[in-house]
Formats: structure tokens, sequence, C-alpha cells
């Protein structure tokens, strides 16, 4: 086959678009693969790529994440098909998981990505299970659950699953693909994401039509909020969707072709104006504009009290604390003791306060030992948790002779400092505060970005405390910050009472 490529669309270019620096990309070798493969890639389709595979300067990706909101039956399937083909056959990655919302979806990339690899190809023999691509061998598995592509030579694999909890647990995936992105939650993207730490290289693509409601897609309106705030610098992305929300629709023309051709990249070759009419008269209004337009539902009541902007803006990936100023440790651990968190809190040389998220682990198991390096290392005026996370603890933390005030008026440096409910809305308040008056800084980490996006206030009387927006939210690295803030503060005179001789750390 020698496909053709169509004309651009009228919409030649998505509504928002964020683009990291880079030095070059790989883009129009993936589109080169494809097109041998028989797949020609469109104009918008190609300018994808090439932002996806930006490069910079020292060989990494400009994306470690990248995001394509897009109306459906634009195409979007072959950006990921595209980047796929050449991550596998091009690039030698070592493990490439294609996930969707459902498994039928998967298994539907599945047989495309298998078309295409045997119009690059041929069968070895008999056997229609093996293909030879290049030189290449490359086995097919059609096993239900386990189906995926794997090259002989390298042992490289190419896997498709559907989604759930724990899928993805114990991979160690080069690139994760997120199709149906609409329907990604914060669950998914905990087994999902760990999986990249240890892998030099890794790259994490998102693709989806916007969310089905405001209370759904807290992953999507997350990777929104960072693009509309900007300096994200490892974050591509673009959306073609109209601006507004789902709830304003009397302020759109729902029918006028130029919003049609506008929203939608393939216009004119793929999607048509006759077709796009059948879908106007036979599509509900709020449908027609999530579908065809890209119009988001307005986010539900309840989301995030910490503006993701000057959430944003508070990151420092080169901030690091004075050492002559001491520091406070954060203590958290989830209610269901499936994860905990240690958070340190100091202050700049230019006053500022420092945060860094010091570890974050599954389970509870780990907490006790390294608490008790960070203490011989750190030598912090105070380590910090709730009630609860001490109760959990006390034996062990008694046995580690980590020990309450003498004096509950005159702690001493090193002393556990155990918040109640009170202290508690404190420590949340002081972190309300302190994002508002931008008056500390936050060496980046995913985990607290998670944990601060899921979380919200609940009052209780006089006090407030954090509480998850959803239960598949973890904001254990968020309590830990805050209660290592307030720690910091309320006991920062006893920096006084000794002098600080700390040794080298990473914090």
């Amino acid at each position: 086959m020698s496909p053709t490529s169509p004309p651009a669309s009228l919409a030649s270019r998505p509504r928002v678009e964020l683009a990291p620096p880079s030095a070059y990309t790989l883009g129009p070798e993936a589109c080169e693969l494809a097109r041998r493969a028989g797949l020609g890639a469109d104009p918008w389709q190609a300018d994808s790529l090439n932002l996806m595979m930006s490069v910079r300067p020292d060989g990494k990706w400009a994306c470690f994440e990248f995001a394509e909101w897009v109306p459906r039956q634009n195409g979007k399937g072959a950006i990921l098909e595209i980047r796929a083909l050449a991550g596998f056959l091009l690039l030698g990655e070592k493990l490439i998981m294609w996930s969707a919302h459902e498994y039928k979806t998967a298994i539907r990339a599945f047989r495309r990505m298998k078309t295409l690899l045997k119009r690059l190809g041929k069968q070895v023999g008999s056997n229609e299970n093996l293909l030879e691509v290049d030189g290449i061998r490359i086995k097919i598995s059609n096993t239900n659950g386990e189906e995926g592509f794997e090259r002989l030579d390298t042992n490289a694999e190419l896997k498709f699953i559907a989604r759930s909890k724990g899928s993805g647990r114990g991979f160690t995936g080069t690139t994760n693909i997120i199709d149906e992105a609409f329907a990604y939650t914060w669950d998914q993207n905990e087994a999902l994401m760990p999986t990249m730490r240890a892998v030099e290289n890794p790259q994490i693509i998102y693709t989806s039509t916007p969310p089905l409601s405001g209370d759904t897609g807290d992953v999507m309106y997350h990777l929104r909020e960072r693009a509309e705030a900007g300096g994200d610098a490892s974050l591509g992305y673009r959306d073609w969707g109209l601006d507004g929300d789902l709830e304003h629709l009397s302020e759109v023309d729902l029918d006028d072709p130029e919003l049609w051709a506008s929203t939608n990249p393939a216009w004119g070759f793929r999607v048509t104006e006759e077709a796009t009419a059948r879908d106007r008269r036979g599509m509900s209004d709020a449908g027609f504009a999530r579908e065809i337009l890209g119009i988001w539902p307005k986010r539900a009541e309840g989301s995030t009290v910490i503006d993701p902007a000057k959430w944003t803006r508070m990151l420092d990936e080169n901030s690091v604390r004075d050492r002559e100023t001491g520091l406070a440790l954060g203590v958290d651990i989830s209610p269901l003791r499936d994860s905990s968190a240690i958070v340190v809190y100091g202050n700049r040389a230019d006053g500022l306060g420092h945060a860094q998220l010091a570890d974050y682990r599954p389970g509870t198991k780990w907490l006790l030992p390294r608490l008790i390096e960070l203490r011989e290392t750190l030598e912090p005026i105070a380590i910090a948790m709730g009630r609860g996370t001490h109760a959990f603890l006390k034996t062990a933390l008694d046995k580690a002779d980590f020990k309450l005030p003498e004096d509950p008026e005159v702690p001493e440096p090193g002393d556990l400092a155990v918040t109640g409910a009170i202290d508690m809305a404190a420590a949340a308040g002081q972190i309300l505060e302190g994002v508002r008056e931008q008056s500390f800084r936050v060496v980046p980490d995913r985990h607290l970005d998670v944990a601060v996006a899921g979380a919200k206030t609940k009052a209780s009387g006089d006090t407030i405390a954090w509480t998850p927006i959803k239960s598949d939210v973890d904001i254990t690295p968020l309590v830990a910050l805050s209660v290592a803030r307030w720690s910091y503060v309320s006991r920062s005179y006893l920096l006084t009472a000794r002098e600080y001789d700390v040794l080298g750390s990473i914090f």
C-alpha cells in the first residue's frame, strides 16, 4: 500500500498546545515507518508525533508526559499505533504497555497493531504467530489477557491490557500508553506510574475525549490544570476542544459548521460536514458538545482547595534547604495502612520554606527503619505525626527510643510532635496560607502532586482536616507535609538549643 496524506484540515492547530523545549524530534522517522506499514499520518497526527517524540539535548524525551484530547473519530488511535510501532521496532524500548478502559478496546488496538506488523514483514514458515520484520523475529501472543508481541532478539515486549487498580504492578514500563484516559483513575495511575521509576528514559501518553462527567476524569482534570498553569517542563499537551463547559451551552452555537471544523483536525477528509450534521440531529446537546466539539464538563464541586496554578509556581527542582536552619520530619500512614509517607521541611537561605518528599512507599514495614536512618542522619528538631499514626506505631516507636516530650510545654530537640484535631487543623491551615502567600517551595514529586490535586478540607466544629475528594486518592504525602511544616514552625525556637552539624544528605 502507498497511502497519500490528506490535505490539511481547517483545524490546523489545537486550541491549547504546550510544548517543552527540545533539540530535535523522532516524529518523522516514526511516520515513515508507519507509512511503510500502510498507515499514513494526517498532518495533525504528524504534528502530534513531532511534539510527543521531541528530544532534549541530553537525548531524553522532552515530554515525560504527553496528552492529546481530541473529539471522536478523528484518528487519535493512529497516533498511538505509530508511536508504539516506532518504540517497538526503531527505538528498542524494553516494554510498551498499552492500556484501555475496556478489554475490547485493548484487543482492537492489538489487532490493528498485528495488521501493521504483518504488512511490514512476513510469516515465518507455517507458524502464524511468528513474524520476521527486517530480520527481526517477532512472537505474537494471542492468549486471552496476555495479548502482545515480543522481539526474540532483545526480548522487548509490547503488551495490551485492560486497566484495573492492580494492572501494571510488577512491570517495568518504558512507555505507558493510556488510551481512553477519561476513565483513567488515580488508583490505576498509582499502579502504573511507579513502574517507570527505574527506567532511564520513560514516557507516558494519554489520549481521550473529555471526561464523561465533572466528578470523573480526575487525572485528566489534573493534567489540564497543570497545562493551564504553565511552567511544566516535562508535559506536552494538546486540546482541540472548545473553551467553556457543558453547563453553559447556551453560549455556544452548536449548529455552526465553522465550530465543527475548528475542533476536528481530520475535518474534510475523515470527518465530514454531512456526517457531523447527522450527529447533531441524532445526539443530545451535551453529548454532541462533548463528543464532537470537545467541550469539557464543569468540574464537580468539592474539588481540590489548593489552587493548581499557585501550587505549580511553588515547584522548584533546584530548591535546597539551608542546613544551618534545621528541619522537621512529617510522617503519615493511610487509613488502610497500605501506604506511608515522610516529608522533610526546613528553610532556604532566602527565607522561604523548603519541602521535599523524603520517602513514599506501599505498606508500613519500611517506615520505622527509614525514620531511624533519617533521625541519625538529619537530627530533626521534631518528628511529627497525627494521633492515629502515632497510636499505630507506638510500640515500635518506644522500642526505637522515639519519645514524646517529658514536659509538653518544653519539648526537646528530636522529640515527637503528635497532632490532635486542633493542631491538625492548624497544620492544614498553614499549608493553605503558605500556598496563597507562596511562602515555601517544593521539590517536584508526582506523589505530592496527586495528593494536592485529590485533597479537600472537611469541617468538624471549629476545626478542619484534609480528606480525599475520592476514595481512590492517597493524600498521605500532603498530610505528612502539613505536619512537617506545622512542627517546624511551632518548634523552630529549639534551633537555638544546639548547633547543627548534619551529615551530607540529599535533603
